[in-house]
């Protein structure tokens, strides 16, 4: 019932946040807040690689993702701004007018590709995500890298299938010590936020709705 009510209430941010855009800047120094305490993870480690478990069960380290601590202190968005690797993600979910949404007590799952990830994508693709016309199909995209609930790697086990706020599912693997999700490998696990937790990823994963980089529109449509 919990996961059920963080849908619906998930949902309705997202629904509202659509159509506006806010600007946020980065944070060099985190605001003074109480410190956040990271639950340790119940599950099993049994098949988790050695050096993972022991990060993800020391609160007081924090993950560095694009020359920038990721710090539980600051929400999942702000983590985000202050990654070099992830300005293309931010730029996205700012014209998705999702920025509020992320910024909401979650908890929440993101696996955030980086810039690579997108310009790995045909040419002009990104640009064309990014025009207002073509709002709907951005954030059907970006909603499909966040799941509701906060799922470190230690809570996860091989053959786990994880529903997205796009409503589709995400299948997540374990192969020689490394975890994946469709198939894509997680290169950066367990940053912690105040509002969840972000994977780092090097490929944008697509809903299986069909989509194509082609079908977005043009002006010459």
């Amino acid at each position: 019932m919990k996961y059920i009510l963080s849908l619906l209430v998930v949902s309705s941010l997202l629904l509202a946040s659509c159509g506006t855009q806010e600007k946020i800047e980065p944070t060099t120094t985190p605001p003074e807040t109480d410190s956040v305490t990271t639950e340790t993870p119940s599950a099993s480690t049994d098949d988790v690689d050695d050096d993972m478990s022991e990060e993800e069960t020391t609160s007081e380290a924090n993950v560095v993702v694009g020359w920038a601590e990721m710090t539980p202190n600051l929400d999942i968005v702000a983590n985000a701004i202050n990654s070099t690797d992830h300005t293309t993600l931010v730029a996205a979910v700012q014209a998705a007018g999702l920025v509020e949404a992320l910024q909401w007590e979650g908890p929440f799952t993101v696996f955030a590709p980086t810039n690579s990830a997108f310009d790995a994508l045909p040419d002009g693709t990104v640009e064309t995500l990014l025009e207002p016309k073509n709002i709907d199909m951005l954030t059907d995209i970006l909603t499909y890298h966040v799941v509701p609930w906060k799922f470190t790697s230690n809570d996860l086990e091989g053959g786990d299938v994880l529903t997205s706020l796009q409503w589709e599912t995400l299948e997540i693997t374990y192969l020689n010590k490394k975890w994946y999700v469709n198939d894509v490998e997680i290169t950066i696990a367990n940053a912690m936020s105040s509002n969840g937790v972000t994977h780092v990823i090097e490929k944008v994963l697509m809903p299986s709705d069909d989509w194509e980089a082609d079908d977005t529109e043009t002006d010459d449509d």
